[in-house]
């Protein structure tokens, strides 16, 4: 009303208005109550970057923020795993500020991260554009820690030791490339670590501009075979090693890996993929089956059931009986949740956060259950 009056115009087109920031229980933060949270005493202990990332990924449409400084400390490991990622790059020659064209690549390794990389812009772009920062934060994060921390440089680790210097160079030209995208990404949300990021790869030399003048990310590629054939590897090994640590395989053993009845393009992938495959889930043997061996955990990839043998490996028996007491633990407490919640005075008296709390935690334990369900069933 005052810039129409004084102005003759309206001093916004758009108005963001954000959720109420609230205590780590959901409270009002008030100072009769004393959980008023001092965000400068946050930023003394976590630093701006991980307070500022730890808002915006929390900020989704219509839901109040619940502040717990410990999901700060997680977003500012985060910020350590990125830097992390940075100075590993940098020790094997990584290369910054050069041009790329991705339809040069020749490594399906190197066009599956561009692939991913071209994804995530594009997903960003679309969120930042209708305000949804947490989507944006969120897709940011799940490419870096993910896709380019936990899987593109593990997997590029053989070419960056191996003899083929042409295979090498371009691994180090994509790091490097795609690390100057996620600064420049990420740079909304952690400004400070981005720019420092930013200057010291710079090498010898200096960058052209700092980064909060330089150009946003318009990474446009797209190949969906590599994409497909990386991702199906991602999946096996994640699955692989989520049913190791459920069964309690020690972690020095070489398990048998079994393909039931696998069709032509899984066969092919298996033999392509023979050595990261082994390498990553820590695997002995690779073999093709009509029918699962008995005592084998199973999990399905893309359609197909891969089995691995745990005879010998662990006492099946004693695993079975410990899952299934952790089962009934689960399901006990479920029980015991639901019966608080059926109470209708609980329901009416308590108030409304830890009502909802009582709700997280009994979908928990469901989740829980219902993955121990699962790895009893998986051992026939």
């Amino acid at each position: 009303m005052m810039g129409l009056e004084f102005m003759d115009k309206e001093p916004f087109e758009t108005v963001y208005v954000h959720a109420l920031v609230r205590d780590k229980d959901g409270a009002k933060m008030s100072k009769s109550k004393g959980n008023v949270i001092d965000p400068l005493d946050l930023i003394e202990e976590y630093g701006a970057d991980a307070l500022r990332f730890t808002l915006a990924i929390m900020a989704a449409q219509g839901r109040d923020v619940k502040l717990d400084p410990q999901r700060i400390a997680g977003y500012r490991n985060f910020g350590t795993k990125l830097w992390n990622a940075t100075r590993f790059a940098e020790m094997n020659g990584a290369v910054h500020g050069a041009a790329l064209s991705p339809q040069s690549l020749t490594l399906p390794l190197n066009r599956w991260i561009l692939t991913e990389l071209s994804r995530t812009i594009a997903e960003t772009n679309e969120a930042i554009a209708a305000y949804r920062f947490n989507e944006a934060a969120g897709a940011i994060y799940r490419f870096v820690w993910n896709l380019f921390c936990d899987w593109y440089l593990e997997l590029s680790k053989p070419q960056l030791s191996g003899e083929d210097k042409d295979a090498a160079d371009e691994v180090r030209h994509v790091t490097g490339y795609v690390l100057d995208q996620v600064f420049a990404l990420l740079h909304p949300f952690m400004p400070f670590m981005t720019e420092e990021l930013w200057q010291v790869t710079a090498g010898e030399g200096t960058r052209e501009t700092l980064l909060c003048h330089a150009a946003w990310p318009a990474v446009e590629f797209s190949d969906p075979e590599a994409a497909s054939d990386i991702n199906w590897l991602v999946a096996l090994v994640s699955e692989i090693r989520s049913v190791r640590a459920e069964m309690n395989v020690p972690p020095g053993a070489e398990a048998a890996l079994v393909a039931v009845d696998p069709d032509e393009e899984t066969a092919a992938r298996l033999k392509r993929n023979d050595l990261q495959l082994r390498r990553l889930a820590r695997l002995g043997d690779v073999s093709t089956a009509a029918s699962a061996p008995a005592q084998a955990a199973q999990v399905v990839v893309a359609g197909v059931t891969f089995a691995l043998p745990l005879a010998g490996m662990i006492d099946v028996e004693a695993e079975r009986a410990r899952l299934t007491k952790a089962k009934k633990k689960a399901e006990d407490e479920m029980a015991r949740i639901d019966k608080k919640l059926s109470n209708e005075r609980f329901v009416a008296n308590a108030p409304e956060e830890i009502v909802e709390q009582e709700r997280e935690k009994r979908e928990g334990y469901r989740q829980e259950a219902e993955k121990l369900e699962a790895a009893v069933a998986s051992l026939g």
